[in-house]
C-alpha cells in the first residue's frame, strides 16, 4: 500500500507542479505586458479562472511518461533505466515549458497573438527574425530561459522517488489501466461534442485578457493542426493577373441603395437555420409540405430569390454570415482566434452604433472555437447550452431543442436594452434528426418541418408584441444540404433561402439578384447607412454599384461559381472543371480561383 501511495503522489506532484507553472506563467505574461495593456486585480483572477480548464487539460500531457514509468515499476521496481527515463522526460518538459513561457511573453508585444506554429517559419532565417532586438534583449531572455529550466527541473525531480516492485502487481496494474480512460477524457476535455480548444477560455471583449488566459503550450500544439499555415497558399494566377481578375468583383461602398426598411435603426435578429437548404422550401425546391410557415412568410417579407451559401459546414457558414469573409475548402478560420480577431463583424459594427449584442445557441458554444469567434467579432453576451436546466441541455443529441431556444429568443427580445442585435443558431435540424414532433415519415423532412413549426410559433408570438414595430428578423441557413440527388455538384445544393421579416420592413418584396451569404453584412449595414468598407468580400446587393452578380462557394477541396453565364464546379484534387453548365466556364472558374487566392493571402498576412 505504501508503494502505491508513493507512486500516486509522484504523479500528483508532477501534475500539480505543471498546473502551478502554467498559472505563474500567466501572471508573468501579464506583468511583462502591463505597460501597454491596462488590467485590474479582478482581471488577474478572471484570467486565472477562465484559463484553468485549459491548464488542467494540458498538464495531463506531462503525465504520459511518468505514468508509464510508474506502471513499469509495479513489475520491475525502480532500476536506473527508469530513473534516467523519468529524469530525461522531466528535463525535456522543463526545457519545453521554459521555452514556451519565454517565447510567448517575448513575442507577444511584436505579434499581439499567442505563441503558435507561426514562429517555425522563422527558424531557417534566425538573423532576420532577431534583427529587431538587441543583443542584451536576447541575452536576458536566454538567462531567464536557463533559470526557469533549472527551477522547473529541480522542482520535478527533488526529492528523487525510491520505488520498489509491488507485492500486489495484478491489483495495481488493473488500477493503473483503469486510470487511462480518465486521463484521455481529461485531455479531450470531457465527453461532450467539443474537444478542448482555445476558444473555451475566451471571456472578454478585451483581447489581451483572452490571450492571457490561453495556455501557450496548448496554443502551440493546437496550431500545428489549425494554424493559418494550414490554409494552402493558393496560387492559381500570377499576382498581376489575380489583381486584374478581382477588379470590380467586390465593391465596398453603398451608392443610392434601394431602401427596404422604414427605419435606419431597427432592432435586428439574425437567425441561422441549421442546414436549411432551399431544397426543403416551396420557392426553390418545390416542396409545399415541409416548411409551410416559412413559405407563407416569403410573401410577407423581403425574400432574396437567388441567394447562395458560401460553404458546407456550420463553423464556416457562420463566419461567412457574420464577417462577410469567404470560406476555404479544407480549413476553418473559426478555429484560428489569432486570425478571427482581425475580421470585421456585424456585431462589432452595430456595437459602434450603440447596439447591445447577444448570441443564443442551444449547443456547446466551445465547439470549433465558436466562443472565441463570437467574442472576437463583437458579441458581448453569450447564452448557450449550460444556461439551461440539465433536462433541457440534453433534450437532443446536440443540446437544447429549437422550440426551447426559440422561447428563449422571445424572452431576450422582450428584455433587451434597445437598440439591440441578437444572433441565434438553431441546431435540431441536424443528424440524427431527433426532434420531438412526428409529422412526416422521412426523418430528414420531419426535422425541417419541426424547425418550421418553431419558426411559425416564434413569428406569431413576437408579431403580437410592441417590439415587432421596430424589429427586423433575418432568416438564412448556415449552409446548404445534400438531399436525394442534390449534392455539392448540383446547382440547387447551395441555393438557399434568405428572408427578412418584421415591422421594420417597408413592404413585401422579392429581390431577384444573384448574391452570396457573405453579402449580408454589407447589404444590412447599407440599409442602415453604416460604413462597411472593412468587409472586403461583402457587397451591398441593393447598391447601384452592384453590377456583376455572382455566387462563390467552396466545399471539401472544391469551388463552385455561378453567374449569368451559368454554373461551374472546379475539383481542386483533380485540378479540373468537373461540372460545366456555363457558356464560359473557364472565365467563371478563373474568378473563383482569384477569390480563393486573394482571401488566403489576406488571412496569411493578418497580424
Amino acid at each position: 500500500m505504501k508503494q502505491m501511495v508513493q507512486k500516486t503522489l509522484l504523479l500528483i506532484k508532477a501534475y500539480t507542479l505543471t498546473v502551478l507553472f502554467f498559472l505563474l506563467a500567466k501572471l508573468g505574461f501579464m506583468a511583462c505586458n502591463a505597460d501597454s495593456h491596462h488590467f485590474t486585480t479582478a482581471d488577474l483572477f478572471s484570467v486565472l479562472g477562465h484559463g484553468l480548464f485549459l491548464d488542467l487539460s494540458t498538464a495531463l500531457y506531462v503525465l504520459a511518461i511518468p505514468f508509464l514509468c510508474v506502471a513499469a515499476s509495479i513489475w520491475f521496481g525502480w532500476p536506473k533505466l527508469l530513473r534516467w527515463v523519468l529524469n530525461g522526460w522531466f528535463l525535456l518538459v522543463s526545457l519545453t515549458l521554459a521555452l514556451a513561457f519565454v517565447a510567448d511573453t517575448s513575442l507577444y508585444p511584436f505579434w499581439q497573438f499567442k505563441l503558435d506554429a507561426t514562429c517555425l517559419q522563422y527558424l531557417d532565417t534566425p538573423a532576420e527574425a532577431m534583427a529587431s532586438v538587441s543583443t542584451g534583449y536576447i541575452i536576458l531572455r536566454v538567462a531567464i530561459f536557463a533559470l526557469l529550466t533549472t527551477v522547473f527541473f529541480l522542482a520535478y525531480t527533488l526529492p528523487h522517488p525510491r520505488l520498489k516492485a509491488s507485492r500486489h502487481r495484478i491489483t495495481e496494474t488493473l488500477a493503473t489501466l483503469a486510470c487511462i480512460p480518465l486521463i484521455v477524457i481529461g485531455i479531450r476535455g470531457g465527453l461532450g461534442e467539443s474537444t478542448t480548444n482555445i476558444g473555451q477560455v475566451y471571456f472578454s471583449q478585451n483581447q489581451f485578457l483572452n490571450h492571457s488566459a490561453v495556455n501557450p503550450v496548448f496554443s502551440f500544439l493546437a496550431s500545428l493542426e489549425t494554424t493559418a499555415n494550414n490554409i494552402p497558399e493558393y496560387h492559381f494566377l500570377d499576382d498581376e493577373e489575380c489583381i486584374h481578375t478581382m477588379q470590380g468583383l467586390y465593391p465596398t461602398k453603398s451608392i443610392d441603395t434601394d431602401t427596404l426598411l422604414n427605419t435606419d435603426r431597427p432592432n435586428v435578429v439574425i437567425i441561422l437555420l441549421e442546414s436549411c437548404g432551399g431544397v426543403f422550401t416551396e420557392d426553390i425546391g418545390g416542396r409545399s409540405d415541409v416548411m409551410p410557415h416559412f413559405n407563407k412568410l416569403v410573401g410577407e417579407g423581403v425574400y432574396f430569390t437567388q441567394f447562395y451559401a458560401n460553404s458546407y459546414r456550420t463553423d464556416r457558414g457562420t463566419l461567412c454570415t457574420w464577417s462577410g469573409f469567404p470560406s476555404f475548402p479544407r480549413s476553418t478560420l473559426m478555429k484560428m482566434p489569432s486570425k478571427t480577431e482581425h475580421l470585421p463583424g456585424i456585431a462589432a459594427s452595430l456595437r459602434n452604433q450603440g447596439y447591445s449584442t447577444t448570441y443564443l445557441y442551444g449547443g456547446d458554444i466551445n465547439f470549433t472555437n465558436m466562443r472565441s469567434y463570437l467574442i472576437n467579432i463583437g458579441f458581448e453576451h453569450l447564452i448557450w447550452q449550460k444556461d439551461y436546466t440539465a433536462e433541457e441541455q440534453h433534450s437532443s443529441e446536440w443540446g437544447v431543442h429549437d422550440h426551447i431556444t426559440f422561447r428563449t429568443l422571445e424572452d431576450i427580445i422582450a428584455q433587451q436594452q434597445q437598440p439591440f442585435l441578437i444572433g441565434f443558431s438553431t441546431l435540431s435540424s441536424h443528424e440524427p434528426w431527433d426532434v420531438p414532433t412526428h409529422q412526416l415519415e422521412d426523418p430528414v423532412l420531419n426535422a425541417f418541418n419541426y424547425l418550421d413549426q418553431c419558426i411559425g410559433k416564434f413569428i406569431d408570438a413576437v408579431s403580437q408584441t410592441p417590439e415587432w414595430k421596430n424589429l427586423l428578423v433575418v432568416m438564412l441557413p448556415d449552409h446548404g444540404f445534400s438531399y436525394g440527388e442534390v449534392n455539392e455538384e448540383h446547382p440547387m445544393h447551395d441555393h438557399v433561402p434568405m428572408l427578412w421579416v418584421g415591422g421594420a420592413i417597408k413592404e413585401p418584396r422579392r429581390i431577384n439578384l444573384l448574391c452570396n451569404q457573405t453579402d449580408l453584412p454589407a447589404t444590412l449595414l447599407g440599409q442602415m447607412g453604416i460604413d462597411h468598407s472593412d468587409f472586403r468580400f461583402s457587397r451591398d446587393v441593393l447598391s447601384k454599384n452592384y453590377v456583376y452578380p455572382f455566387a462563390h462557394h467552396t466545399y471539401n477541396n472544391g469551388v463552385t461559381m455561378k453567374d449569368s453565364t451559368g454554373f461551374a464546379v472546379l475539383d481542386l484534387n483533380a485540378n479540373r472543371i468537373v461540372v460545366d453548365q456555363s457558356t464560359d466556364a473557364e472565365t467563371l472558374i478563373k474568378k473563383g480561383k482569384a477569390i480563393l487566392q486573394t482571401a488566403s493571402r489576406e488571412i496569411k498576412d493578418m497580424k
